[in-house]
């Protein structure tokens, strides 16, 4: 398991060239996890035939009946990730440092898993809750040539993108103040260079945490405002729209981002092991830039999208009667 994982290998390739090809890793990763969303597909499908929209929701429990599990898988990464942390903080040596990186490495693929998990029952919970929206509503079908309904989709379907990116644009803002922070530190306390000081952890932490609850304050508001406006504006057949196209594009993105960014992260992993000209080389160099990126795609912009679908779907079906 871990950084050798056939699936994440078009990262290592693309890490030998220029730092640019790095960042294509999404695309020839992704394509190779094209089975989890047919697998979803015919969940849907074989619980429709055999219970219907009842159905549906009971495959929707199931999967969240795994939820020991998944909360596992998506705790073992974070615990790895720390204890590599705590083992450089701790200077307990090159060993055991490697032992946790190789761990970690398991870790970002066990949690992509988990993700996965996560994404595909939000699918299914979302699709169940449209159904409901549109008995609550009085509708029977949908039309897609009809013009409301087709401009619903496009605003549905880019829901998921402009949440992503301002999830991935706020982490670029907190990391620029902590870069900040630590440049700041550097210069005003004396011997931290050298090993024979201390740097100031609880503003490090603070800058963090805040950003974290500041930044999330527009998304927030775009999740709850773009489906109230689209109801009270274009109507319930576009609102319909808008569900539908916000949970093909989220569930597809989220899966992109999830792999790709573990892929991203793994690479890393597997050049720092002595692989590809180790820590310092051309290909290294190329690899942190990747993971630069595929942290936030695959702890932030990703594992939120599935929280956006199901909220989209919530408020929707709760405001549903504003719109009749």
């Amino acid at each position: 398991m871990g950084v050798n994982m056939i699936p994440f290998r078009p990262a290592f390739k693309l890490a030998i060239e220029p730092v640019a090809t790095t960042d294509e890793v999404p695309f020839p990763v992704t394509i190779k996890f094209v089975v989890p969303i047919i697998a979803v597909g015919a969940a849907i499908l074989l619980a429709h035939y055999f219970g219907g929209l009842y159905g549906i929701a009971i495959a929707a429990v199931g999967m969240l009946s795994t939820l020991g599990i998944t909360l596992a898988s998506d705790t073992y990464g974070p615990v790895a990730d720390n204890a590599a942390g705590i083992a450089e903080m701790a200077e307990m040596g090159a060993e055991v440092r490697k032992r946790a990186e190789t761990l970690d490495a398991v870790g970002n693929t066990t949690a992509a898993i988990g993700k996965g998990f996560a994404i595909g029952s939000a699918a299914l919970t979302a699709l169940v809750f449209m159904v409901s929206y549109a008995m609550v509503s009085g509708l029977k079908s949908v039309d897609l040539l009809s013009p409301t309904a087709l401009l619903g989709l496009f605003i549905g379907g880019a829901m998921p993108f402009v949440f992503a990116s301002f999830a991935m644009s706020a982490v670029g803002r907190a990391a620029m103040k902590m870069v900040e922070e630590v440049r700041r530190q550097f210069k005003e306390i004396p011997g931290l260079l050298k090993g024979t000081a201390k740097p100031n952890y609880e503003r490090a932490v603070s800058i963090s945490t805040s950003a974290a609850i500041r930044e999330m304050i527009v998304p927030g508001l775009l999740a709850v405002v773009a489906p109230v406006l689209t109801g009270l504006l274009l109507g319930k057949v576009a609102l319909a729209g808008l569900l539908a196209g916000s949970i093909v594009t989220g569930f597809l993105l989220a899966v992109t981002m999830a792999n790709a960014g573990g892929a991203w992260d793994n690479a890393k992993k597997y050049i720092e092991a002595g692989h590809l000209g180790g820590k310092g080389s051309d290909p290294h160099k190329a690899a942190v830039v990747g993971d630069t990126v595929g942290d936030p795609f695959k702890d932030t912009a990703g594992p939120s999208l599935h929280v956006l679908i199901k909220l989209l779907a919530t408020i929707t079906l709760v405001l549903a009667p504003l719109f009749v």
